[in-house]
């Protein structure tokens, strides 16, 4: 009988830290250079994330910033805060993966994978056709 409740102890552990894993990714980040944080979220089984705080809102003549690099003309005036940058990422083996991230510095969109690292700071692989050309980013947790 011991051994029973130790068992399900111990998948009960299994299971909550699992459950726990899977959703970790959500919350409010902030990108390595300190300009943006984000706030990743979960809509059914996919994760999203969107531009929620800017350092520096507005532009040089006071005006608030805008998409001005997407290469959809009618999308240039969209505000960047609130703007979707994360989407798509499906959660399997410990990482969120098959999603796509948006740079609005410089228009492009490009394949995505993120880690959670040892330390609970977000890895960001951005690339184009295989992960292994591309870029990583750092983010970190808002506290």
């Amino acid at each position: 009988m011991k051994y029973i409740a130790l068992f399900l102890l111990v998948s009960a552990i299994s299971f909550t830290g699992f459950a726990q894993g899977k959703d970790a990714v959500v919350g409010k980040w902030v990108n390595s250079t300190g300009e943006a944080h984000v706030d990743i979220t979960k809509k059914g089984e996919k994760y999203y994330g969107k531009i929620v705080w800017l350092k520096a809102p507005k532009d040089e003549t006071g005006a608030t910033k805008t998409d001005v690099k997407n290469p959809v003309e009618n999308l240039r005036s969209r505000p960047i805060l609130g703007l979707e940058i994360l989407r798509d990422f499906v959660y399997e083996d410990g990482k969120w993966t098959d999603g796509k991230i948006y740079d609005p510095k410089s228009g492009k969109t490009y394949s995505c994978n993120m880690t959670i690292k040892s330390n609970g700071d977000l890895n960001i692989r951005g690339y184009i056709g295989i992960s292994l050309i591309g870029r990583t980013d750092v983010w970190k947790k808002v506290k």
